[in-house]
Order: C-alpha cells, then sequence, then structure tokens
C-alpha cells in the first residue's frame, strides 16, 4: 500500500483530503483527516445514481466533484464530514483511494457490502 494517492482530481496527501474542481468555478475542498467522520462506498451505475452527472448534485445532501469521466465509472464513495452536506467523489482507483483514505483519517476496515448509491 502507498500513503498517498491523487488522480488528478482526488489527492489523499500526508495531512488531507483535497478534492479538485469542487467549488465553482474550479475551486478545492480540503478537508483534514480530523475531520471526516465515515467513509461509504457506493455503486454508480444508472441515472439516479448520478453517473452522467458531471458536477453538482439534484440532491441538496450532497455534492460531487467535476469528473467528466464519471460516466465510465462504477464506484464512488461518500464522504461523512458530519455536515449538512457530504461530498461524493469518484476516484479513478477506487481501491487504492479507499485504502488510503481509511489509513490516514483513522477510519478502519470497510464494508465489504456495496451500497445503492444515493440519489446525486
Amino acid at each position: 500500500m502507498t500513503d498517498t494517492y491523487d488522480d488528478g482530481t482526488i489527492v489523499c496527501g500526508t495531512d488531507r483530503l483535497e478534492i479538485r474542481s469542487y467549488y465553482f468555478p474550479f475551486g478545492t475542498k480540503r478537508v483534514p483527516y480530523a475531520r471526516i467522520q465515515g467513509l461509504q462506498r457506493i455503486e454508480i451505475k444508472g441515472v439516479w445514481s448520478g453517473k452522467w452527472r458531471f458536477w453538482g448534485t439534484g440532491n441538496p445532501r450532497y455534492w460531487a466533484n467535476l469528473d467528466r469521466k464519471r460516466p465510465n465509472k462504477k464506484a464512488g464513495f461518500v464522504v461523512d464530514l458530519g455536515r449538512r452536506v457530504s461530498p461524493i467523489v469518484t476516484p479513478d482507483q477506487p481501491d487504492a483511494f479507499e485504502s488510503v483514505l481509511r489509513s490516514r483519517a483513522n477510519l478502519g476496515p470497510g464494508n465489504a457490502r456495496r451500497m445503492k448509491g444515493p440519489f446525486i
């Protein structure tokens, strides 16, 4: 396992998670690992899961960063920050991202069962 993850859109650095192109027009959301309360892996398939949504949301509880490659991806993650709105990210390498983020944020092992994604 590597201790960092960077696919150009999502970065798990040494001290925080960075979600690029999160804010309009291209601002980065920076989240210290201590603020991350949970991580849920979700399936990205079908219209209601946000597979074709490049940026934003149709559900005010979630926000998806700009990801033009999202239609080709099958997995995403809801990052629980204990706030009203939770970011949804779709990393290029979901297993590597999950491993690094869980390790850095001290979240423990994830749920092996994949959950159906929320409407975004």
